[in-house]
């Protein structure tokens, strides 16, 4: 099945005001780019977004937030954002904080169809509030529901025109969990090939789990924060 269309345009086809959309990436590492763009042009208001995190002020998600197109993020912490603290500091914006880890476990529950799960992390603290929890072998859990989601859209190093990716080293993070984990899952690759090119044994994401695929182009890659060692 061809699952291939022309560029970001096509892709975010479908994405209204007052959705709820997961993009992958951690910081600026493997986010969707053209996606994101698309997102700013199409001018969506209100949205809620399932993001580890914001990014950067000019960049990434940040974009959305500096054109206040974000209703809510549900996010695992603020990072190196100033608009995306000040908007959550002033109660412009509504921001859900989530366990990273629970996070990524959300996304995936969603995409394997588990409604809800119990887990030790935020038990006594605000996370844990209006939440059920119970004991298991004298340890306290708390229940978590899957995230339920409009789209999701994600990036990939390598795709096929059936939807079959692969990622690249960190990149990776949190795109593999978010893939089938909304009722439609786009997915921007560097490189677009021909079906039976890519290694079964190599692909990380069967097509299954996507709905659409394209090629994108113009990825800067902004590193959020270079470090470099003093030459000895």
């Amino acid at each position: 099945m061809n699952k291939v269309v022309a560029n970001a345009v096509k892709a975010c086809e479908g994405i209204e005001d007052g959705m709820t959309i997961m993009l992958g990436g951690f910081g600026l590492c493997g986010i969707p780019e053209n996606c994101i763009a698309e997102l700013v042009n199409k001018k969506v208001q209100n949205i809620t977004c399932i993001s580890n995190n914001a990014g950067v002020d000019d960049f990434g998600l940040g974009l959305l937030l500096q054109g206040k197109q974000i209703k809510k993020m549900i996010s695992s912490y603020v990072g190196e954002n100033d608009e995306f603290e000040r908007q959550m500091l002033s109660g412009e914006l509504e921001v859900e904080l989530t366990p990273q880890g629970t996070l990524a476990e959300k996304c995936r529950a969603a995409q394997a169809g588990i409604p809800a799960f119990f887990t030790p992390a935020g038990y006594g603290t605000e996370v844990a509030e209006g939440k059920e929890t119970r004991e298991f072998n004298g340890k306290m859990y708390v229940m978590e529901e899957a995230y339920k989601a409009d789209f999701s859209i994600v990036k990939a190093w390598k795709g096929d025109s059936a939807g079959n990716l692969i990622f690249k080293g960190t990149a990776r993070n949190f795109n593999p969990n978010m893939c089938g984990a909304a009722k439609i899952t786009i997915a921007e690759v560097e490189e677009l090939v021909p079906l039976g090119t890519l290694n079964p044994n190599e692909i990380h994401i069967p097509g299954i789990l996507v709905n659409r695929i394209f090629q994108g182009e113009k990825y800067e890659k902004r590193i959020e924060q270079r470090t470099v060692r003093n030459r000895i």
